[in-house]
Formats: C-alpha cells, structure tokens, sequence
C-alpha cells in the first residue's frame, strides 16, 4: 500500500496550504487505496475510484463510496494519488482535469523514488501550479482547471497500444507494451488438446486466454479471472473465439470461485510492490487447486527463483518442470 504517498497527499490541507473543501463539495479520488487518514475538518463527499479489486474491497468494507471507474462531472475538488506508472499517472490527471468544474482544483502525490519530480516538471509545463509541497518521502503539487488542453495533450501523449498487431492494452497495466515472455514460454509449453472448461488465473489483458480459445478446439467454457479492472476490460476487445468468453473482476486470494475447471492457465504476479512477495504465487497456486475438478490440470509459469515446487506438492496429486528458459520455469500440476 502507498502509505507514505497517501500522507503526502493530504499533507497540503494540514500545513494550511490548501483550504479544506467545504462540507458540501464533491471531491474526486483517483487511484484511491485504503489506509488513508482525512486531516479534521475533510467533511466533504468523497467519491473514490480505484479498479485493483483487492484495494476497491477493503475501501469498499471501510464504508467509502469506490467505483472502478470514474462517474460524472463538475467535481468541486480532484486528489490523484499518483503510482510508478508514468503513463497512467498521465492519464489520472487528465480524467480529473476532465471531471472537475472550472477552478476547481486537482491535488496530486506521488512518492520521489516513483518519479513524482519528474510528473510535477511535467505538469507544471502543460498549466501554472499553484504550489508544491515535499513531505514523507514524497511530493504533493496542485494546479486549477483553467481549461481542457492539458488534460487533451496528456492524453494524446499516453495512447491505448496495439501489441502484436491485434491485443489493445494501455498504460498501467501489466506489461501493457509487449507480450510478456513468461507468458509467451506457458503458451508455447501448453498442450494443443485442452478442452472443457478451462480458465486464465491473473489474465491480465487476456493474451494466453486468447491463445487458448484459437489452439483449442475442444472447450465448452473459457473463463478469465483478473484483479484489473482496466485490464479486464481490455480483454473483453482481444479475446474471441468459438465459446463465448466469461469474464470476473476478482481478487483471487479473498473471493471464491463458484465454477470447477477441467484446466486452469496461469501466470501469476509475485510481488504488490518492489520486493518480490512468492507469498501470492503460492496464494494462486492454492486458489487454482480448489478451483480444478478431480484429475484438472494447471499450467503455470514463474520466475526460475521463485520457490513454488513445495506448494505445487501439498496442493496437487503431482506436478512436473516442463519447460525452462533463462528467466523462466513452466509447471504442470495435476490434482
């Protein structure tokens, strides 16, 4: 969790260099994550918004309006709490530039070892700031709405990509600019006679799910379970084929899968932060075991360090090294 950025945050409305919003105001919340703390006196509305499904439950248990994406116009005020990704960090401003009224003002933070510097430089070239303020390893910056040409030079800067010729993606999701290579080594290992009903674990914006549904002629279902709303979203446009696609925005390690699978495909994330967290591999690697039918198969690449072969065993009947490269390993499991 960003817990030092989102101090930084609200760090300009208790050094009272930004008034607080009136108990009436609207205020907007982009990439809002749980853990915040209003300064006495924030009584305005908050509407968050934030589409990683594991932080939109936990803001959504602490009783705040959240939704994936943002609604509606004339917000009084906009917070933006910025993360690593330059592009989407980009594309956060512009949304609040887009959906505050005219004055209004927009409020972003970011931590300095994510850039946050360098998205202040950025800024403040595109409209005047009105100040900047450092604080808890971070920095917080705001400017007013004078007009929507930023917001539309922010956007033309950070384009939805076509990867490969044919998966839309956009910045800010997981390798968002190419085709992952440890998803590309479990695509080239899995066998061609899946059938029935299989699924895609973490399937970001669908690329093995896709591979799946064209090299497979046997299946009745294949479904796709993601965190990312975004990226969900994107796969809902890359993945077609004979069997209409199911799609849930999940979070795998809380919430349970209602349907059993015959195959389950999975490249799954490692870390929440920088440092890696083998932890959730072996939280997927669970989760997918409960999910298969008696005798169901799991596919699944990890990084080669990464130690998941004691966990494959206490969850699956077996499992296999299958294939290898210098970064990577793929595992077959049966259960």
């Amino acid at each position: 969790m960003a817990a030092e950025p989102l101090k930084t945050l609200f760090y300009p409305f208790e050094a009272e260099a930004l008034p607080l919003p009136g108990k009436d105001a609207r205020v907007l919340f982009l990439g809002a994550e749980p853990g915040f703390r209003l300064p006495a006196g924030f009584d305005a509305a908050l509407h968050l918004v934030q589409g990683f499904r594991p932080h939109f439950r936990a803001l959504q248990a602490s009783g705040y309006d959240v939704a994936p994406r943002a609604e509606g116009q004339g917000y009084d005020m906009a917070l933006v709490l910025a993360g690593r990704h330059r592009g989407q960090n980009e594309l956060r401003i512009a949304e609040a530039i887009e959906r505050v009224a005219a004055g209004a003002p927009v409020v972003v933070a970011g931590s300095k070892d994510d850039g946050v510097d360098s998205l202040r430089k950025r800024i403040n070239a595109l409209t005047p700031l009105e100040g900047h303020l450092p604080k808890h390893h971070g920095v917080a910056f705001w400017f007013r709405r004078t007009g929507a040409e930023a917001a539309a030079t922010l956007r033309a800067g950070n384009p939805g990509l076509i990867v490969e010729g044919c998966f839309k993606t956009a910045p800010g999701m997981f390798s968002f600019d190419r085709v992952d290579a440890g998803s590309k080594l479990l695509a080239s290992s899995l066998p061609d006679d899946l059938k029935g009903n299989v699924a895609d674990f973490c399937a970001g914006w669908g690329y093995l799910a896709a591979e799946v549904a064209r090299r497979s002629r046997g299946l009745t279902a294949i479904d796709l379970h993601e965190a990312d709303f975004e990226a969900l979203e994107a796969a809902r446009l890359n993945v077609h084929g004979a069997v209409e696609p199911g799609f849930f925005w999940i979070d795998l390690l809380t919430e349970t899968v209602e349907r059993r699978y015959d195959a389950i495909v999975m490249n799954p994330p490692f870390h929440s932060g920088r440092a890696a967290e083998p932890g959730i591999g072996a939280g997927m690697i669970r989760a997918a075991s409960k999910a298969l039918k008696p005798g169901g198969r799991l596919f699944m690449v990890a990084n080669r360090q990464l130690p998941y072969e004691a966990v494959l065993a206490s969850a699956f009947a077996s499992h296999a090294e299958i294939a290898r490269d210098g970064m990577f390993k793929v595992f077959s499991a049966r259960r």
